[in-house]
């Protein structure tokens, strides 16, 4: 029962990952169509995260009322909702509205399952569940591709990953005794405490440390994957073809090096994972920061640098229940997703800005800096629950 359990939750991290890069992918035809801005693409986006930071700070209230595996069910059910609302959708301003289901959904999905694995299973399973988000999120680019190619539009791709995620709700739905058979314990201790509000949450030890290292974190990664190409193209004068499929690389290190990362998780431990993956970061930001004319070096470096964010994500989110407390978990997960997207959501256009001003090239300065901060917080948390 428990095996068929996880599996369900993989398939869940499958369907977590679709929708995060469609708009993308998809973006360059609804735009014509809607006769808008290509900038547009960014208050669709804004709108997206501002759900997901509102359900992930509600996160606790509701799993702790209904249990992790109807929330992630009703989530699920919210974004097939929503993008099936993006496929019939024929103004801009209709976007933006399917876009706030959009978001609750997949903040609640992000808070709930994270949590519910960190509680009830190994690290390497963690690595493992996020590497398979990896995967969701880079099949629905192609699945996108193929019905744009075929003359099918748009509409078409958003309505095929609608019913897929229709499938998985169905799937979840009927998975429901599992979970509650699985997390019985936890669960009723967690049902018979008060949720905990955003102050008392930071006002617990080492919380704002945390988040602020996560915050560091997902600004590194998605700054990286977003500005990559257009540092190599503009800065060091790669041709844009070969930018892209690094840039796409990128990613690849990230999902192969959490699949890779599942084989030795549970002996190294979460703290060892992050600071080996901190350490890989820097050396991969210093590759891409070479003042060589070689430009493979820095090409790999980029990878090296995905390789490195691998065991990040989810070695900070497994360890959560260990640094906090079971009870606290739900909560100051559900805090952590809301700081990741706010860093993911601000931090990249940033460095637009900056790099306007300045110029490109401090692309390896600015990832370096969001590294060494995450790396510091990292440390000082391990000291500060070390004197508790």
């Amino acid at each position: 029962m428990v095996s068929l359990l996880i599996v369900v939750i993989y398939i869940a991290f499958i369907s977590l990952g679709l929708p995060d890069s469609l708009l993308g992918s998809a973006w360059p035809a609804m735009f014509r169509d809607f006769d808008v801005p290509l900038s547009y693409a960014g208050i669709i986006t804004m709108m997206i995260a501002g759900g997901t930071i509102i359900s992930s700070l509600m996160s606790d209230r509701l799993t702790r009322r209904f249990g992790a595996g109807l929330v992630t069910a009703v989530s699920v059910l919210m974004t097939a909702v929503a993008l099936f609302g993006f496929s019939i959708s024929g103004s801009f301003f209709l976007l933006c509205l399917w876009a706030i289901p959009y978001g609750l959904g997949a903040g609640a999905i992000d808070a709930a399952l994270n949590n519910y694995v960190a509680l009830h299973y190994a690290s390497r399973h963690m690595s493992w569940l996020h590497c398979f988000w990896g995967v969701g999120a880079a099949t629905s680019p192609y699945i996108m591709s193929y019905h744009l190619t075929r003359g099918l539009g748009w509409t078409s791709g958003y309505r095929f990953i609608a019913i897929i995620q229709v499938i998985v709700t169905v799937i979840l739905f009927l998975s429901l005794p599992l979970w509650k058979k699985k997390s019985v314990a936890v669960d009723q201790h967690k049902l018979s405490s008060t949720p905990l509000s955003l102050v008392q949450i930071l006002k617990i030890k080492g919380v704002v440390i945390v988040l602020i290292s996560f915050f560091s974190y997902i600004a590194l990664e998605t700054t990286a994957g977003l500005w990559a190409s257009s540092y190599f193209v503009q800065y060091r004068g790669v041709d844009a073809e070969i930018a892209a499929k690094f840039a796409s690389l990128f990613y690849l290190g990230i999902t192969f090096g959490r699949f890779l990362n599942g084989f030795i998780a549970d002996r190294i431990g979460d703290r060892r994972l992050i600071r080996f993956g901190s350490l890989i970061i820097v050396i991969g930001i210093l590759m891409v920061g070479l003042p060589v004319a070689v430009n493979f070096l820095a090409l790999i470096g980029l990878v090296v640098v995905g390789l490195g964010c691998a065991p990040i994500y989810p070695s900070i989110i497994h360890s959560t229940p260990v640094n906090f407390g079971k009870n606290n978990s739900q909560a100051i997960i559900g805090v952590q997703m809301a700081s990741a997207y706010i860093g993911g959501t601000f931090i990249p256009p940033l460095f637009g800005l900056i790099a306007d001003v300045t110029s490109i090239g401090v692309y390896p300065v600015y990832l370096l800096f969001f590294a060494l901060l995450m790396f510091i917080m990292s440390e000082r948390l391990i000291k500060k629950l070390a004197r508790s």
